[in-house]
């Protein structure tokens, strides 16, 4: 499986995610803590009335999640444990449309002991400006229009 990567990103847990692969996910950036991917809606993700799955939202901004909550680099201490979602909220603000690319932006707000606590932000914008717009309602450089917005709570659980 090739890993989904963009700009020599890569993650360990993309490398067996069949899920991630399929939905054409590409890494943009990754710190400690921090993750930015971003995709291109494709016909099969719309829902009956031509706009994005709410399921295709959830599991693009859940994939941010995952990076964001896992080390990139694990150390020896890390080897034995997974960093899992324990809870989520998803809250849908705009739909989005075919064609347009996704781009979810993932921060830790908090992490204390084996819980964590994390944001992700949803955005959609239209092929020609996929990166930034000045214009954008959220302020200058924001990847497109706010769509949805995901907070997750995390656990970190043994490794089976």
């Amino acid at each position: 499986m090739t890993e989904a990567a963009l700009s020599g990103a890569t993650h360990p847990i993309l490398e067996n995610d069949y899920a991630s692969e399929w939905m054409g996910i590409e890494v943009l950036a990754l710190t400690d803590g921090h993750a930015t991917i971003r995709m291109t809606l494709r016909q099969e993700m719309l829902n009956g009335f031509g706009m994005a799955h709410g399921g295709m939202i959830f599991a693009f901004a859940d994939t941010a999640f995952a990076l964001a909550c896992n080390p990139v680099n694990p150390g020896p201490g890390d080897a034995d444990s997974i960093t899992v979602a324990a809870g989520v909220d998803i809250n849908f603000l705009k739909p989005a449309y075919r064609g347009q690319v996704v781009t979810a932006v993932a921060d830790r707000r908090s992490s204390a002991g084996r819980s964590g606590l994390y944001d992700i932000q949803i955005f959609a914008a239209d092929p020609a400006q996929p990166d930034s717009r000045p214009d954008s309602p959220q302020g200058p450089g924001q990847p497109g229009e706010l769509i949805a917005e995901f907070r997750g709570r995390s656990r970190t659980i043994p490794k089976k």
